[in-house]
């Protein structure tokens, strides 16, 4: 049984830096925003250490690929070891990277994935990560075999508006990741690039497997050392390069969101539950420095946010399950973002469809789930 849609429906989320490009946040005269390296940008939302660990990170790929070379560059970059990376074939497919000059671009967001998530989990516990890649066409299998394969924490980069995937895939996408949460594995996917309109064919839809219920939504921020708001680098423009988020056609308002803002009574779109749940850093002009193709690059999308709170949940420790209603009892664990829109939807004090309940305080996340 195919339990989600098939690449040619579901893309990676993210971004490349553009150096020339305009940002409309940032004032006549002040200097560009620089991108974060990832330790930076850890510190910059309180991270914790000395953790204990243990957590087996699965990471879910459609296409693109990695090699070493380009993980201990980076790993070296920012002095830490390599973390232990396996591929897992679920149907045939293939850690496939392109070489140097091809075209390939998921080769960036399987790097961005790898390299986020580990980096973030060794500087929570000064340990290795063990990361599986599960290679896949179709996200529900691959999220599936992880949980079969007793991973604690899935991060999943790919997705596509749910009018693409309709209400029967979307669904069995649902009931993939209830099961998974409930064998005890956490599940984080990005909330799409595209602002509220997600690529789709209305101003406001939302991105699957992201609004599964049982699956933690990522969204993105603009983040710099002195402001944090909603990422939104064409404003006005509900189908530009922004957060995804907006209210779910498909799944019903969650009775664990409490103090979500319910959908605009007059709206004419989605009114079902709320995405995101979270957010962070994700504008590619405040990006994250990876490595790729043997050189360095700075990479945005909310496809980073989802392996930097992956590699942050690995380190709380093994079979955490369903986290999202913890998250929602404990809003002060997040630096709410009250500034900015996704096209359609705009940011306010309290959780919104742009920021969900905010960025990472993530030590104090890990009070939550660490004894």
């Amino acid at each position: 049984m195919r339990h989600s849609s098939p690449t040619y429906k579901s893309k990676p989320y993210f971004k490349r830096r553009k150096l020339a490009k305009h940002v409309p946040r940032t004032a006549a005269g002040a200097p560009q925003p620089s991108p974060w390296a990832l330790l930076d940008l850890c510190a910059a939302y309180n991270w914790p250490t000395g953790l204990a660990g243990g957590g087996i990170i699965a990471v879910v790929e459609l296409g693109g690929g990695w090699v070493q070379s380009d993980m201990d560059s980076f790993f070296q970059s920012i002095g830490q070891p390599s973390p232990s990376i396996t591929d897992v074939s679920v149907d045939g497919t293939q850690n496939s990277p392109n070489q140097p000059g091809e075209a390939g671009d998921a080769d960036y967001e399987v790097a961005l994935d790898i390299q986020v998530a580990g980096a973030a989990y060794f500087l929570a516990t000064g340990q290795p990560a063990t990361i599986r890649v599960y290679w896949a066409q179709d996200i529900g299998q691959a999220v599936q075999a992880a949980a079969n394969d007793a991973c604690d924490v899935c991060t999943i980069s790919w997705g596509s508006d749910e009018a693409n995937w309709g209400n029967t895939a979307a669904e069995q996408m649902e009931s993939v990741a209830q099961a998974a949460t409930a064998a005890g594995m956490a599940v984080f996917a990005a909330s799409g690039d595209n602002n509220s309109g997600d690529g789709g064919l209305t101003p406001a839809n939302v991105d699957c497997p992201a609004s599964c219920p049982h699956v933690v939504a990522c969204g993105g921020t603009f983040k710099t050392t002195a402001e944090e708001v909603v990422w939104d680098d064409n404003p006005g423009d509900t189908n530009g390069e922004g957060t995804g988020g907006g209210y779910s056609t498909i799944f019903p308002v969650q009775p664990f969101q409490a103090g979500a803002p319910p959908a605009p009574a007059d709206s004419p779109y989605g009114s079902g539950r709320m995405v995101p749940d979270v957010c962070a850093n994700a504008d590619p002009n405040t990006g994250y420095e990876i490595f790729v193709r043997g050189a360095a690059d700075v990479v945005g999308g909310t496809s980073a946010v989802a392996p930097l709170y992956a590699g942050l949940f690995a380190a709380f420790g093994t079979k955490l399950g369903f986290v999202t209603p913890t998250l929602w009892q404990n809003a002060g664990a997040f630096n709410d973002i009250t500034s900015g829109n996704n096209g359609f939807y705009s940011a306010a004090a309290g959780p919104d469809p742009c920021s969900g309940l905010g960025s990472p305080i993530a030590s104090k996340i890990a009070t939550l789930f660490v004894n």
